[in-house]
């Protein structure tokens, strides 16, 4: 079954997805002794919000998977919280188990997290424990300033939330950190930001060639500006910048389990991410298998600055994503990709 599912896929988006081959780790693989964590997201309808996943390996062997999931979550999908640990562990991985009836989104972000426990297993990535060895992972880490926390703002500067609450054509000024850029022309900007609450897609910004470069992923600015939709996608128009002291870069987070979902439109323009898919064959116009379509009946071409078109598969569902030429053009490393 084919899903079409278009997205304005841009630097911000990472994706994950596999050619033809498969998404979880190979049953008898050997794993390295330690304990793992990943963190998933459990959708509607059987959704159970952010879930922490642990799989803890003993002698090359998994002998413990918990779930740690929000005391609210629906009783569907506290059914896989409760029933899939004991089925991995008796499996030794997923080849095999199935998803419990009633709960196939939360079963799935179940097995996303398992699966990135035990690619972890696989590489020999242990969660520290000790201090002494949280302490040396502290000191391996790249330097990166982290933003302080979702409740620092400057003064007269909007918290995530108030932002959304705002209506369209309202001033608004917020705070936050450049995640990627996606255009410069005649003194105009184009960047996708992100704070711990939440994204924003800052289109048309005053910005000087010289400031631009400034621009990098991390920095952080100040934008004043006026609340707009362009459809369905929340924006901010008409906007000046300052730069300021401070640096953030977020994590990708996985949405894999929300695509087909309503929760999917939740985080656009955030940085995230797409694992565990396979790239689909699409015809082009002489009918012959390709990986992606210059356009989306293959009518045109790279010189063209045509937009892109594939097909990738989860779990048995289809769904077409787009790389929208005006918004990631063929100079880009998305396009190039």
């Amino acid at each position: 079954m084919k899903k079409t599912l278009a997205l304005a896929l841009s630097s911000v988006i990472a994706l994950g997805l596999l050619c033809g081959t498969a998404a979880f780790a190979e049953e008898g693989a050997m794993y390295a002794d330690g304990v793992y964590t990943a963190s998933t997201i459990g959708a509607a309808p059987a959704g159970s919000g952010k879930m922490d996943v642990t799989v803890t390996v003993e002698g090359g062997k998994i002998t413990a998977v918990e779930i740690d999931a929000p005391k609210d979550a629906a009783s569907l999908g506290m059914a896989a919280i409760k029933k899939l640990p004991d089925k991995i562990i008796d499996a030794q991985g997923l080849e095999g188990v199935d998803a419990t009836s009633g709960a196939t989104f939360t079963s799935n972000a179940i097995f996303e997290g398992v699966t990135m426990c035990l690619e972890q297993a696989m590489a020999g990535d242990a969660a520290m424990t000790t201090e002494e060895g949280m302490e040396e992972g502290m000191e391996e880490a790249p330097e990166m300033k982290v933003a302080a926390g979702p409740a620092v703002k400057s003064e007269g500067v909007m918290t995530y939330a108030e932002y959304m609450e705002a209506e369209v054509d309202d001033e608004v000024v917020i705070e936050a950190y450049v995640q990627a850029k996606q255009s410069w022309w005649e003194d105009k900007a184009t960047v996708y930001a992100q704070d711990e609450d939440g994204a924003y897609f800052i289109y048309n910004m005053e910005c000087s060639e010289e400031d631009y470069e400034k621009l990098v992923p991390g920095a952080k600015i100040k934008v004043t500006g006026y609340k707009a939709e362009w459809s369905g996608e929340i924006e901010i128009a008409d906007a000046t910048f300052e730069l300021e002291e401070g640096s953030y870069l977020a994590p990708a987070v996985d949405v894999t389990t929300l695509l087909g979902t309503d929760e999917l439109e939740a985080h656009q323009n955030e940085m995230v991410k797409f694992r565990g898919m396979t790239v689909e064959a699409k015809k082009d116009a002489d009918g012959k298998d390709a990986a992606f379509l210059y356009n989306w009946d293959g009518s045109g071409s790279q010189e063209e600055n045509s937009d892109l078109y594939f097909d990738a598969s989860y779990m048995g569902e289809t769904y077409t994503f787009t790389v929208e030429s005006y918004l990631c053009d063929n100079t880009t490393d998305v396009y190039k990709a």
